[in-house]
């Protein structure tokens, strides 16, 4: 064999170890999301209170005077005042696109968090809202709203504590010589329930008719009104947490073969265990401190995912990545565009769709609960 060929065999050696996991129906659930998220882009850079043709409207997403111009972007990602840009670009830029982006990013989080919650509970029905976290998250921001106006520039950080904490008391809860599957998510209900409660008390102590609008977003999950700030905000928890999802997929999957095996391999289940649910509480954190309470959006995601490219993480994790976001663009579009002019609240459409496909699992699977 020539030197040439050896080399030749060794670059595809390496390819294949680095992107072997990678097959047909992974890539396929990828461009499909892909296709789905740039048609709900188009969307909804096209319709709005100013309206424009689709044109005029990709014609403003690909303006040079933007996409080519290192300054603008500095401001989107860091903060600062935008040059003078036209009014389409402006107008498409600074309030349109940063909804998408938001969108994207919000369903990438929650789809990572409830495949990793499923993963560690070993229960198919295991989401940041099902399990409580989101309830406790939600909790805190809303206390924050009301109480500590001053410390919203820490959202993302009291998000976490507060879905961290509730995760916590659901598995003290469930705690009895060990968990299941019935019992945590039985656990998830009480605990978001109770937390529901609080958050409505809240409101008869607000006076503030602005807060009270801004409270009920929060709870009900809404994209109206985000912007670069919330882009800015998430985006770093973003990318921790995903990527550490990404690296972490070996020990997820070993978690999968059960206690007893995982054991055999050497792995400190409750240590692994409690390091991998700060990653999924991060994701659920930053997606909850920038769009409020989106329920279902963990539950569903990784389902489908799973049905597709199967139960490795590190497929399921990508899947995710890419089809938690096409199920938020598509979700958003149809909550500003349903009842025009009238936006809804994401929230409600999730849940809508959520719904349905509880039942649905429900209803097709004997041994409902276990991945």
């Amino acid at each position: 064999m020539s030197g040439a060929e050896r080399t030749e065999q060794a670059g595809g050696s390496v390819l294949s170890r680095a992107f072997g996991w990678m097959d047909a129906s992974l890539i396929s659930l990828c461009v499909g999301s892909l296709i789905i998220v740039v048609l709900g882009g188009l969307v909804q850079v096209s319709f709005g209170a100013f309206t424009m043709t689709i044109e005029e409207a990709w014609r403003a997403v690909f303006d040079p005077a933007v996409v080519l111009n290192p300054d603008v972007w500095q401001v989107f990602l860091l903060g600062g005042e935008l040059p003078d840009l036209g009014k389409r670009t402006l107008i498409v830029w600074n309030i349109r696109l940063p909804r998408v982006f938001v969108a994207i990013l919000v369903g990438a989080n929650l789809s990572v968090s409830g495949a990793i919650f499923q993963a560690i509970t070993r229960n198919e029905l295991a989401s940041p809202f099902v399990l409580g976290v989101s309830s406790g998250a939600g909790l805190l921001i809303l206390l924050t709203l009301v109480v500590f106006s001053g410390l919203s520039l820490f959202l993302p950080i009291l998000a976490a504590l507060g879905g961290m904490l509730a995760f916590l008391l659901v598995y003290l809860i469930a705690w009895k010589n060990g968990t299941s599957p019935v019992r945590l998510v039985l656990a998830g209900v009480i605990v978001g329930t109770v937390f529901q409660s609080l958050q409505t008390g809240l409101f008869f102590f607000i006076d503030d008719i602005g807060v009270v609008q801004s409270a009920i977003q929060w709870t009900t999950g809404s994209l109206t009104g985000t912007d670069w700030e919330q882009v800015r905000m998430a985006l770093p928890w973003s990318i921790t947490a995903v990527s550490l999802a990404l690296i972490s997929s070996r020990q997820l999957n070993v978690l999968l073969l059960g206690e007893q095996t995982a054991r055999s391999l050497g792995m400190s289940i409750e240590k692994v265990r409690f390091l991998l649910s700060g990653v999924a509480v991060i994701a659920a954190a930053a997606s909850i401190a920038v769009a409020g309470i989106v329920g279902f959006v963990g539950l569903v995601v990784p389902h489908v995912v799973r049905n597709v490219v199967g139960s490795d993480y590190k497929r399921l994790v990508v899947g995710c990545v890419f089809t938690g976001p096409a199920l938020m663009v598509a979700a958003d579009v149809g909550a500003r565009l349903a009842l025009s002019p009238v936006q809804l609240p994401v929230g409600i459409v999730t849940g809508l769709i959520g719904g349905p496909y509880f039942l649905y699992l429900m209803r097709k699977q004997q041994n409902l609960g276990e991945v």
